[in-house]
């Protein structure tokens, strides 16, 4: 009975276009219920639970400890006018810099990335990663069609913050907790995924990359945007011990219990071209004569190779 009533709030609640996969077996879903291994998706607070209990204990600890620090570290807001003024404006005052920095990289994406959403067959953008879902607002704001996923469900930085933006929308997009590498949507049905400062959190760059691929269309597009880049593999383990460090400092945890690969080196970008026959194109938005200069700064104090945030994209050719 409660599978029961769980497909009928499927078919009430989502597009009927979006095609499901069960994250467990892989199987075709045509219901909330898979029929090959039992799993039923289940809805809380709109937000659908596409996580097996196995997979949901696996990523316990991280979940709580992300959440722990992103709280302590004032992410996230308690009114509506700070996510409403994402990514232009953090009105918390509390870490303006990084959200300049995602608000440059927005606006290029949208200039210069994405072709605009046709007005008669908007474009159905996967947001993997999608925190407390700012860029699906902002794309369903330009006609895009996004579905969010991420692994937080909480109402601070999570999939439920994006409750304040429903006034401003007809429709909410949906939303799915789920895994990057097991995500519940049946094959080739998105135009365009992309990995919004969330790429780095994978445990496994070939196998997060490869799923995204394979719920995009022939000629979709992938958008890896905001996740460190270094030009040494060296600077980029330094950072990782570095901010383990500060973080058990700090919180009491060094946030390590999976494996995140935490960032990016052109090694990296080369290995997953040619593993899965992919061409990247690269592209670096200006972020201001200041943060151009921090690579020169920091050689000059004898410090570490700072991070840098480039925009890699790439397309499905079969």
């Amino acid at each position: 009975m409660e599978a029961l009533l769980n497909d009928a709030m499927v078919a009430e609640s989502l597009d009927p276009a979006l095609r499901l996969q069960c994250p467990r077996c892989q199987a075709s879903m045509r219901t909330a219920f898979c029929r090959q291994c039992d799993f039923v998706l289940r809805e809380e607070n709109g937000i659908w639970k596409a996580m097996p209990e196995e997979r949901l204990a696996y990523f316990a600890r991280f979940i709580g400890d992300y959440e722990q620090i992103r709280k302590a570290e004032g992410r996230g807001g308690h009114a509506a006018d700070f996510y409403l003024n994402l990514p232009y404006m953090d009105v918390s005052g509390r870490n303006p810099q990084q959200w300049a920095i995602r608000a440059h990289s927005f606006d290029y994406l949208m200039r210069n990335v994405l072709n605009p959403s046709p007005p008669n067959a908007p474009l159905r953008v996967l947001d993997i990663g999608a925190g407390n879902g700012w860029l699906s607002f902002r794309l369903s704001l330009a006609n895009f069609e996004p579905v969010a996923v991420d692994l937080l469900t909480n109402a601070l930085d999570g999939l439920g913050a994006a409750i304040h933006f429903r006034s401003l929308m007809a429709r909410p997009f949906p939303r799915f907790q789920a895994e990057s590498t097991h995500l519940p949507f049946a094959n080739g049905q998105f135009d365009v995924a992309i990995f919004n400062a969330s790429f780095h959190y994978s445990e496994d760059y070939r196998a997060t990359l490869a799923e995204a691929l394979r719920c995009i269309r022939t000629g979709g597009m992938i958008a890896v945007c905001d996740t460190p880049w270094y030009a040494a593999d060296a600077s980029g383990k330094r950072m990782v011990e570095e901010r383990h460090r500060q973080f058990l400092s700090r919180f009491g945890t060094a946030s390590d219990s999976i494996h995140s690969l935490e960032y990016l080196t052109d090694e990296r970008l080369e290995d997953l071209k040619r593993h899965l026959a992919i061409r990247w194109q690269v592209h670096t938005p200006w972020y201001g004569l200041r943060w151009a200069a921090r690579p020169l700064i920091a050689k000059l104090r004898g410090r570490r190779e700072p991070s840098r945030f480039r925009i890699y994209t790439t397309r499905k050719v079969a």
